[in-house]
């Protein structure tokens, strides 16, 4: 018989910019490395940990005992890995939250429906036209200035770091421009220290951009009170001019953050669709069988106490049209670039 062995990792994001991870125990009651057994620990660590429930049940009617008994009868001993696996998958797609995952040695399950089911608002082609091919790197950052004057920064991952150098040098490069636009369409995140490390240089003071809770107990409802959080301002070079922020569905997670970061900061215009969401920093645990799995279990909210789990709506909804791509423009750069020139 296995117990369950639950290591919880911070994993991606980091509660400050000071934080880079945590770890600690999930101390689980035994469960037998069977189908069944498996099953129950899957559902129990979900149960006690995962932290939008109650959140889920209005926005959408989840019921979290009621996919208990739904699953539970489609679980047998004689089922093959691959049956088995898809069952709790299909179980933890319930939650409809792109933070939870199943993963085994031979696959990984996901839910991607948060950018699947929406229209994408970007286009490869039309980026490498905006770029060009003489566009500057700064570590992870790509960036020129286009014909109007206005600068235009694409930043594609924040896995992909970048130092306060190269912010630096990007600012720099770009302080004769009329406007900026940070391009962050399809960044499904990463490590949230560099979405502090960009939006502290579009601010002169310290602002509050959000709240946070943390599990204090195994109900659904056990949280701490609502932690203040903050953006400190960088000591290095700032930008004070217009900013837009373009965005799609397929902003989530850190990406997500940022775009709550930039939206509290005067003078920043959020441009294009709504974001994917993503607001609870994913921790991860494991079951009896040596599966893994990774869950949403500290919320987090913006300013007015408003989660961001399922997407932050645009100031200026923007949408991609066929009649721009086929003229090799982007609809949402260029409404972009006519507010930045106002």
């Amino acid at each position: 018989m296995n117990s369950i062995k639950s290591i919880v990792t911070i994993v991606t994001i980091a509660t400050i910019a000071t934080i880079a991870s945590l770890t600690s125990c999930i101390n689980e009651d035994e469960q037998p490395n069977t189908r069944q057994g498996n099953f129950e620990a899957l559902w129990r660590i979900m149960d006690e940990h995962y932290c939008f429930f109650d959140y889920k049940q209005q926005e959408y009617g989840l019921d979290w005992q009621e996919v208990y008994h739904k699953y539970k009868v489609r679980i047998n001993e004689d089922m093959t890995n691959t049956q088995f696996f898809e069952v709790l998958s299909n179980m933890l797609a319930e939650l409809k939250d792109g933070h939870v995952n199943l993963s085994a040695s031979y696959d990984y399950a996901r839910y991607w429906s948060w950018q699947e089911e929406h229209p994408q608002n970007f286009s490869d082609s039309l980026e490498r036209k905006y770029l060009g091919t003489d566009y500057r790197i700064a570590a992870g950052l790509r960036y020129r200035r286009l014909d109007d004057n206005i600068g235009y920064l694409r930043y594609p991952s924040f896995q992909s770091g970048f130092g306060d150098g190269n912010l630096d040098d990007v600012l720099s490069y770009f302080q004769l421009c009329r406007g900026l636009i940070i391009d962050i369409r399809n960044n499904g995140g990463g490590t949230l220290t560099y979405a502090e490390r960009l939006a502290a240089r579009f601010t002169d003071e310290r602002i509050l951009v959000g709240y946070m809770q943390h599990k204090t107990g195994k109900g659904h409802n056990d949280f701490s009170s609502l932690e203040p959080q903050y953006l400190e301002t960088s000591s290095r070079l700032r930008w004070h001019k217009p900013v837009c922020v373009l965005t799609n569905r397929g902003v989530f997670s850190s990406a997500n953050e940022f775009t709550m970061y930039m939206k509290a900061i005067p003078g920043v215009m959020i441009v294009g669709d709504r974001t994917g969401g993503g607001a609870g920093m994913p921790f991860s645990s494991s079951l009896p069988n040596g599966w893994g799995v990774r869950f949403s279990a500290c919320p987090m909210y913006d300013a007015e106490h408003q989660s961001t789990e399922f997407g932050i709506e645009p100031d200026y909804y923007v949408s991609l049209t066929e009649e721009d791509f086929r003229r090799g423009k982007d609809t949402i750069i260029e409404f972009a670039r006519k507010l930045l020139v106002q």
